[in-house]
């Protein structure tokens, strides 16, 4: 982590501030999976044309995360079963900058993702929790915790609970254009809240390239000379995976033992 940290002092900063213009709540992903042994050389290469997100002097920042599902885990079967529309919904925790969102993804047969959110006051939610919702003219409404979950998705507060608690570390980098957000996701584990299981990838790194369309990207070049493809991965749905042994999960088996694999290698 020390050499990691050392070249993130390399790049240009960027403000969360100055992220604001480049929050892409609709847009497509692209996915990564490697091993954190190859990141050296891919920060390297990016330096030139990313800036780096920086909250009080860190570009490495901690995110804690509640997913909730019902309780047959309907969200993670509509992924497991290749449903193209499909959602998730999280309390995410971005604790280096105080905040924390409870916040709704939506994925469209378009492979597009879009997401909502508003601001809650901790992982302790009620469903009368009242909070704002910025509408698409700028102005804010009012809206209660149920009412959002409602209004936002396909479930409602009484069907979803608390299902798996996901932390990581994150990288933010932008490109100089401010035309796509990459995330590099560190140091993943997971803790199961209905079964009390637990599972660590300490040496994974999850890259995530988000772009509103298919706009040019340095980092698509820069994953080709490294022989790095795309791999479609679900933190939500691998967690949940590794962590619930009576789960349907025939699916992410082949994706967790191409992990497992890369890992070994390294």
């Amino acid at each position: 982590m020390k050499g990691i940290a050392a070249i993130l002092q390399t790049f240009a900063p960027i403000s969360l501030q100055e992220m604001e213009s480049v929050k892409l709540m609709n847009r497509i992903d692209t996915k990564f999976a490697v091993p954190i042994g190859v990141l050296p050389a891919i920060l390297q290469k990016a330096q030139s044309d990313y800036f780096a997100q920086e909250i009080d002097g860190k570009r490495i920042a901690t995110y804690d995360t509640i997913y909730y599902d019902t309780e047959t885990l309907d969200m993670y079967v509509r992924h497991h079963d290749r449903q193209l529309v499909r959602q998730k919904i999280r309390v995410r925790q971005y604790v280096d900058s105080d905040l924390t969102f409870l916040e709704i993804k939506r994925k469209n047969n378009k492979g597009r993702t879009k997401k909502k959110r508003i601001t809650v006051p901790g992982f302790a939610l009620t469903p009368d929790i009242r909070s704002f919702l910025k509408k698409k003219d700028g102005t804010k409404k009012e809206v209660t915790i149920k009412e959002f979950i409602a209004d936002k998705s396909r479930y409602t507060w009484e069907e979803i609970t608390p299902a798996l608690r996901t932390a990581f570390q994150r990288i933010t980098l932008v490109n100089k254009q401010k035309t796509e957000r990459l995330t590099i996701d560190l140091n993943l584990s997971w803790d199961n809240l209905r079964n009390n299981s637990s599972f660590t990838f300490p040496h994974l790194v999850i890259i995530e390239l988000k772009r509103d369309g298919n706009v040019p990207s340095p980092m698509t070049h820069i994953m080709l000379s490294e022989r790095i493809h795309p791999f479609k991965i679900s933190k939500y749905c691998i967690g949940t995976a590794l962590t619930s042994p009576d789960i349907k999960r025939n699916r992410f088996k082949k994706k967790i033992r191409l992990i497992e694999k890369m890992l070994a290698e390294e």
